[in-house]
């Protein structure tokens, strides 16, 4: 059972397919019935007019009516498309069991608890006869598909066959009076429309369903007695062909498939239950947990059927309708009914070969799943369900072909799956073992092998591999190396289509198809919100595939669209050209035609086949919104511009794709102020002065227009502007122009005559025009504003621009391909003009606009339009020039240069070169690009705490670079500053950057460390010692030697880094006296200059002495002895030390403390770890640690991690070389 579709609701109670959509109607039991879309899983709709249970509902098979019947006495007839109740037929007595239209005539017929089975003329709307005979409720009642019959089944233990042939006669209006006459009668005095034709009884309780087959006389009916029976009839008499026993409990309904000799029944007994109709056994039964099944329907057309139970209903497969088949190269192999077939896709050749099912073989999910073809042995693999999972093996004889009806035995085995792998080898799935069998064409194992996911499906995936299926996964395996060569996570894939280089392949799930790579490296995923059903690659490398109800194409980028609708579902086998092979349910070959433009197009751009694209352009009809929100989506608004009418749409394209002159013609079309306004923005950033002049003027936007020409330096046109501003009482706009021109008079003027006195007053004062100034004096007497004291005013006045006016200078480059090829199709005449430009070519996006001349201030202001009068100069309309042929220029001669000139390339940054030339993560950090030097830190050295390096990455980005300031309007201009620059190299090749920091630093910052802890301010010398470790890593040195120096430089100021904080961190322990000695004797163990020991082991010496450890006081005072102290008091004391400790050779604390054994002391915990003992190191610094440590970090260095793996320190360009 194929579960296709399944609802939770109230109880269903009645079912009804339609004929020709996918929808199916559910009434419930709460009174509503739903109408569902089964294909898309979607509820479409719901009525609810009856009131309680609604157990009859049935679609007309041409109009859009259906008919209700409930337990409120009521037949309602509705329009689905209208969502109403049309009308309600009343008459019926009690309950309404079911209702069913008639196929032909405008009938319903209605079975009722009132004993009584009712027709009705659904036209007229009213009843034109009652059956009555039945002496208990009438459970259901239904038309004969062909014939004038209706059976009735009823809880009075009978089915009854009525004959209605009457009916129909008396409904086809009569020819003459006569009969007319006798009509009137039978009216008058009750008539014989409907007679009982059989009454069959045999049931022992009450019959719940009755059901005509199709198109055999045989009638199935379902009692209480837990009973099937089968009825045959023929002219006169009707008899009990047989009983079918099995179910537990109440028969609900029972109905004969459509398609297929079998019966369906389901009972209360929760099961549904499938028998065979010629041998009237069980094949086989479908139960639920808690649900009591009530109603069935099937299908007029399709293999489909559909039970309603307490929770809701199911629309349901007995079995797959796709057949098994194999594609080799220009050879189809297919199973259909009995046989094998081959069909030949080039002939369209069908042919039969063997049969591979003996005749009268239960077939019941025992078809062929799966089949897999050996080309060069003619051997097929056949899969099926049957005993749990079986394949079979045939060789194909060679002159077989359309011939053989003899069923060869074929070679059997068990498995889940079977696929060829190689031309004489097959593997088989065993689940249970989770193993293949590779096994021969005698049908025996050569190999096992255990595979690397639990699978339940193997597929071909090239000689020698297989893809396993997991539940979540796919894996591509090796069988003689035993290697996974790819695994990809995907949703449950059913079904997998290899391109025919066996490069890529689709990997198809219920609603997902997966693109990947031979390798299983995902391409892209596409979703479905209906079934996937097959698909097949196509030579252009397109995924073509089918879903339930459309045709559709994948591109390589993943970008999907429909190809054409289908009226079935079909199996795509073969994609050729324009021609798509497929097989349909019936196992049929059908070639379908397609228009692979859209797509083909589309592939075109994808892969940068301009050619292609220019030519399909010119030839086909590929217009539509689609396709140009496609090619702006893309980056190609150029290419839609082509395509395109409407003026607005042309114009937003052409801003996209930056062609002024086209979206000039289409603003001057439309003519609105919105699209002027982003006409001067975009040309603004084109630097296209004129025509951002042009576009101001059109939206009379003088504000914008002042500061174009301020910043254009175009004064005469700002003068003209104030006038304008004058003229129209813009005051402020005005004033606005005097300040862009710097004219103090004017602004004076336009102050006083605004009423402002005191300011026109101050701003004659500042600006010494002192006539004015005194005028207005005499104007305000005794309110003049007195001038701030002691402040010297500043001139406002405007910087004149250093670039005066004119467009921005463009670099003419070729045209793109599309624009030229475009044009050439377009304009003949003007095409050749364009060729006899010379040298340079045409110009791209460059509008000569000259035409448009400012007028005066006052044509301005009469006309409202601006530059109208001047537009016939040409300006605009050149394109348009067509010339006569005898004008034609004359053609370049071949000898003169290239008549197009290519843009330069545009250089590498010289950050860029930096960072290629280089694996010094100084110079990559110069360079700016801290990631990469980061990188080659953590590689090099294990460092993973950068804090401590910010502030130097930052000094050396700023250190490589200088800037210069050019224009006050342009931009600073950043210069690289290399190192060891002279002025004899080539300025082609890029030196290596300058670098803040050097190694002739790190010396002089040493001999500071050495004096601070000399005068024994640790805190200081420390700070020193670990800048030094920071900025280590950071500095660059040219010779090998230097390396050398550089490395020890590590490894003497890691000693002093260590000791000192161990001194810090004793001089911390006033309450641990213990401690505070062992940290002091560790100190003398580093490994310090010699003045610095003496001053370490004199330290350690006086804390043992004064804790009573004379033995080891003694040992410190003979090795500072050692070192011959040139201070006299040091020697006198060690050796007093050294007496005092003879008399009394003893310690009063124990330390943990060996001189005798040598050691190193752990950086992080402050314990000696002996020789022998196992410790790990910091790759940079290279302190020792405990092997508890690892993985922290180095609390020496505070970079690096500890026993991280690193290639080791890179400090010198003569390292790489």
């Amino acid at each position: 059972m194929l579960t296709k579709f399944e609802t939770k609701s109230n109880r269903v109670k009645g079912l009804s397919f339609h004929s020709k959509r996918p929808w199916i109607l559910a009434s419930l039991h709460s009174g509503v019935i739903q109408l569902w879309d089964y294909r898309m899983g979607t509820l479409i709709d719901r009525f609810d007019e009856h009131e309680g249970p609604v157990r009859g509902v049935h679609f007309h098979r041409s109009q859009p009516l259906f008919v209700s019947g409930g337990d409120d006495y009521k037949i309602k007839v509705w329009n689905y498309k209208t969502h109403r109740c049309l009308f309600t037929l009343l008459g019926h007595l009690d309950y309404i069991r079911t209702v069913q239209f008639h196929h032909e005539y405008p009938w319903i017929v209605s079975a009722s608890d009132d004993q009584t089975i009712r027709i009705w003329n659904w036209q007229s709307r009213t009843c034109i006869s009652v059956l009555t005979g039945h002496n208990h409720y009438v459970m259901c009642a239904s038309f004969h598909p062909k014939e004038d019959l209706v059976v009735s089944a009823s809880l009075d233990q009978t089915v009854r066959v009525w004959d209605i042939g009457a009916l129909r006669k008396k409904t086809v209006s009569p020819a003459d009076d006569i009969l007319r006459l006798s009509q009137m009668n039978t009216d008058l005095f009750g008539g014989v429309d409907a007679i009982v034709k059989y009454v069959l009884e045999g049931h022992d309780r009450g019959v719940n369903w009755a059901a005509f087959h199709p198109t055999l006389p045989l009638i199935v009916s379902g009692a209480d007695d837990r009973q099937v029976k089968l009825w045959r009839m023929n002219e006169t008499k009707a008899w009990e062909v047989d009983t079918l026993r099995g179910h537990m409990n109440n028969v609900s309904c029972v109905m004969f498939h459509a398609k297929q000799d079998i019966i369906v029944s389901n009972s209360e007994d929760k099961s549904i239950r499938v028998w065979d109709g010629t041998k009237r056994t069980g094949l086989q039964t479908f139960r639920r947990e808690h649900d009591r099944f009530w109603i069935l329907a099937v299908h007029p057309e399709m293999n489909l059927l559909a039970a309603g139970h307490d929770s809701g209903m199911i629309v349901f497969k007995l079995e797959r309708e796709r057949p098994a088949f194999s594609v080799s190269g220009d050879s189809l192999f297919y199973a259909k009914d009995r046989f094998l077939r081959y069909y030949e896709f080039s002939t369209q050749r069908d042919s039969q070969v063997i049969p591979i099912r003996r005749p009268g073989t239960p077939s019941l999910n025992q078809s062929p799943r799966t089949l897999s073809y050996s080309p060069t042995e003619n051997a097929v693999l056949i899969c099926s369900d049957v005993d749990g999972g079986s394949y079979e093996l045939y060789i194909i004889p060679k002159d077989s072909v359309g011939r053989s009806d003899s069923v060869q035995e074929a070679k059997r085995g068990s498995g889940g799956s079977a696929v060829f792998i190689a031309r004489n080898r097959f593997a088989v799935l065993e689940k249970s073992t989770n193993q293949v069998q590779v096994k021969n064409l005698k049908n025996e194992v050569v190999k096992n092998s255990s595979l690397p996911i639990p699978t339940d499906a193997i597929f071909y995936a090239g000689t020698g591999n297989l893809l396993c299926r997991s539940e979540d996964r796919v894996v591509i395996f090796d069988l003689q190396q035993r290697l996974v060569l790819g695994d990809l996570q995907t949703p449950f894939v059913r079904y997998i289509v290899w391109s025919n280089d066996l490069e890529t392949v689709a990997l198809l799930s219920k609603h997902t198809i997966i693109i990947a790579s031979k390798k299983l490296v995902h391409q892209c995923t596409l979703h479905e919100t209906i079934r996937v059903k097959s698909g097949a690659w196509d030579d252009n490398g397109v995924f073509i595939y089918t879903t339930l109800n459309h045709m559709k194409y994948c591109l390589p980028n993943g970008d999907s669209g429909i190809i054409q609708t289908l009226n079935i579902p079909i199996y795509i086998t073969k994609v050729s050209g324009n021609n798509v092979f497929c097989l349909d349910r019936d196992g049929k070959n059908r070639v379908i035609a397609i228009d692979a433009t859209e797509y083909i197009f589309k592939l075109s751009l994808l892969r940068k086949r301009y050619d292609h694209v220019m030519s399909m352009i010119r030839n086909s009809q590929l217009c539509g919104q689609a396709m140009i929100a496609y090619l702006q989506q893309k980056g190609f608004p150029e290419v839609a511009l082509h395509f395109v009418k409407d003026e607005r749409t042309r114009f937003n394209l052409a801003l996209e794709s930056g062609n002024i002159g086209i979206a000039v013609e289409a603003a001057k079309e439309i003519d609105e102020k919105d699209l002027w306004y982003r006409l001067g923005v975009e040309a603004l950033r084109q630097g296209n002065a004129k025509i951002v002049e042009f576009a101001y003027q059109r939206t009379k936007n003088f504000e914008r227009l002042s500061f174009l020409y301020l910043i254009t330096g175009n004064m005469e046109k700002l003068s003209k502007m104030m006038k304008i501003a004058e003229v129209k009482n813009d005051v402020m706009g005005q004033f606005h122009d005097a300040l862009y021109l710097g004219d103090v008079r004017e602004r004076v003027k336009i102050l006083e005559g605004a009423g402002h006195l005191p300011l026109a007053y101050i701003t004659a004062s500042v600006h010494g025009l002192h006539d004015i100034a005194e005028r207005l004096a005499a104007e305000l007497g005794d309110n003049i504003p007195t001038l701030p004291e002691g402040k010297t005013p500043s001139l406002l006045m405007p910087p004149p621009p250093v670039m005066g006016g004119g467009d921005w200078p463009l670099l003419r480059v070729m045209k793109g391909i599309f624009e030229g090829g475009l044009e050439s199709g377009v304009r003949g005449a003007v095409d050749e003009e364009d060729d006899g430009e010379g040298d340079w070519g045409e110009e791209l996006d460059v509008v000569d606009i000259d035409g448009i001349q400012n007028g005066d201030a006052e044509e301005i202001m009469e006309d409202g339009e601006v530059g109208e009068e001047n537009d016939e100069e040409g300006g605009w309309e050149l394109e348009d020039l067509e010339l006569p042929p005898e004008l034609e220029t004359p053609k370049v001669s071949a000898n003169s240069r290239s008549a197009v000139f290519v843009a330069p390339t545009p250089g590498m940054p010289v950050s860029q070169i930096w960072t290629q030339k280089s694996s010094l993560a100084a110079e990559h950090a110069a360079a700016g690009s801290f990631d990469t030097a980061m990188r080659l830190l953590n590689r090099q050295l294990g460092i993973k705490n950068f804090t401590p390096l910010k502030s130097m990455f930052l000094d050396l980005f700023a250190g490589s670079y200088s800037y210069l300031r050019a224009f006050s309007s342009s931009p600073v201009v950043s210069l690289a500053i290399e190192r060891g620059w002279n002025e004899s190299a080539s300025p082609s090749i890029r030196g290596p950057p300058a670098l803040a920091y050097n190694f002739s630093q790190l010396e002089e910052k040493l001999k500071a460390g050495y004096k601070a802890t000399t005068a024994g301010k640790f805190t200081e010398a420390l700070r020193l010692f670990l800048s030094i470790l920071h900025t280590i890593p950071l500095v660059v040195v040219e010779s090998r030697r230097e390396v050398d120096e550089v490395k020890e430089l590590i490894i003497i100021v890691k000693e002093y880094v260590l000791g000192l904080q161990m001194e810090l961190k004793r001089r911390e322990m006033r309450d641990d006296p213990v401690r505070q000695q062992e940290l002091a004797a560790y100190f003398t163990h580093c490994n310090l200059q010699t003045p610095h020991l003496r001053l370490a082991l004199l330290s350690a010496m006086s804390v043992c002495y004064k804790a009573k450890n004379l033995a080891t006081a003694s040992n410190f005072a003979r090795r500072l002895l050692e070192t011959n102290p040139t201070v006299e008091s040091q020697a006198k004391m060690a050796r007093q030390v050294v007496q005092a400790a003879e008399r009394n050779m003893t310690d009063a604390a124990k330390l943990n403390y060996d001189f005798r054994n040598p050691f190193v002391t752990c950086g992080a915990t402050y314990v000696p770890i002996y020789r022998g003992q196992k410790d790990v190191l910091c790759r940079y610094c290279t302190a020792r640690f405990v092997p508890s440590e690892e993985g922290k970090l180095c609390s020496v260095c505070d970079l690096a991690v500890i026993g991280a793996d690193a290639s080791g320190l890179l400090c010198s360009p003569s390292q790489v070389r």
